[in-house]
């Protein structure tokens, strides 16, 4: 089953296709970035309407690639949601056109659901069940995974997102957008130990995060030391190696707990934050010593792309789902809510 995967939910317009019995065949990804750093983050009518320059010459192009035409698909996924509606809308109605012109299946992903599903397109996808952390600048949650669509909510933030907390602690430090990359890079440079700050609701029970306060005490730092006439290059990575590495100590502790709570050996991290790499050091390090396994994917799929949706889209598509006549353009949309296709497997069925 060969399926055009089509994401248009932010600010990154990505395009794959992907053969159920080949594998991915091709992708290609249109970075929208250097536009919106003018603007200090995501412009959404600018989003929409560079989506529609530039997502059908990505169609042509990937299908080029492969070495297929429009006459080979056997379906079409799109990113639905969560996201920006006009974003949406666009990946949307082209994937609806597009289908009704070819007479083709068509149907709408959720978007995390992609994430969650990116590291199956690596060489050592992981097995039935295992426990996924989804963080992202809109999301962070951990979730108990027993198949594709059994998805089980085990915690996540009550205010701000860890990727969202990357990125405003970037503006606090003058950094440019997108921040999360921007303040890792300059965490590097830091002195470890200078500054110490809060791991947030890690000193009680549950996996819910929480990472409002951290980004209140970040603020508070980079003012004192402002007023101190003590905010020089050193400082600014001082504090965000301080910052960072309370944002991976908190994810961490969290993931242990959850693995601890499942029984799960299995974890795997996926969406923007996934790409740190004092993260994946961290959640290894952590997995070891409970003997456990950690997956994600090639930094390439750890941002927006069109190949999890695709792969994602693929295995419903396979399964009978598909749209009706209507778009489905859905900003909010609990992923838990989603049905599934696959019977629920007990940790002691996987080898």
């Amino acid at each position: 089953m060969l399926i055009l995967g089509i994401e248009t939910s932010c600010d990154e317009t990505g395009v794959a296709l992907y053969d159920s019995e080949q594998g991915l065949l091709a992708h290609a990804l249109f970075s929208q970035i250097d536009m919106h750093a003018d603007y200090g983050g995501v412009v959404p009518e600018l989003a929409s309407r560079d989506h529609v320059r530039k997502l059908l010459p990505l169609c042509d192009q990937v299908l080029s690639e492969a070495g297929k035409t429009r006459a080979d698909m056997d379906g079409i996924a799109y990113t639905a949601g969560p996201g920006l509606i006009g974003a949406l809308m666009v990946g949307g109605s082209v994937a609806h056109s597009l289908g009704f012109a070819l007479g083709l299946p068509v149907l709408g992903v959720h978007h995390m659901e992609g994430h969650l599903l990116a590291p199956m397109l690596e060489d050592n996808p992981p097995a039935f069940p295992f426990v996924a952390l989804l963080v992202s600048g809109g999301h962070t949650q951990l979730v108990r995974v027993d198949g594709i669509g059994a998805y089980q909510m085990l915690g996540e933030s009550v205010d701000d997102a860890a990727g969202e907390a990357f990125d405003k602690t970037a503006k606090m430090l003058g950094l440019d957008y997108p921040g999360g990359p921007r303040v890792a890079a300059l965490a590097e440079q830091g002195t470890p130990g200078r500054y110490r700050f809060p791991r947030p609701m890690t000193d009680r029970p549950g996996l819910d995060f929480s990472f409002s306060g951290l980004k209140t005490f970040t603020l508070n730092t980079v003012n004192a030391a402002r007023e101190a006439g003590d905010l020089n290059d050193q400082t600014r990575a001082d504090i965000a190696l301080a910052f960072e590495a309370a944002v991976v100590d908190t994810l961490t502790i969290k993931c242990r707990r959850a693995l601890e709570q499942t029984g799960c050996k299995r974890l795997v991290i996926a969406g923007g934050v996934s790409a740190n790499k004092r993260l994946r050091a961290g959640l290894e390090k952590m997995a070891t010593k409970l003997k456990a396994g950690v997956f994600y994917a090639r930094p390439e799929f750890c941002t927006d792309n069109g190949a999890m949706i695709a792969y994602a889209g693929a295995q419903r598509l396979k399964a009978g789902q598909r749209d009706g006549e209507r778009i489905v353009a859905v900003p909010r949309w609990p992923m838990n809510t989603l049905p599934p296709i696959t019977e629920p497997r007990s940790e002691g069925l996987v080898d």
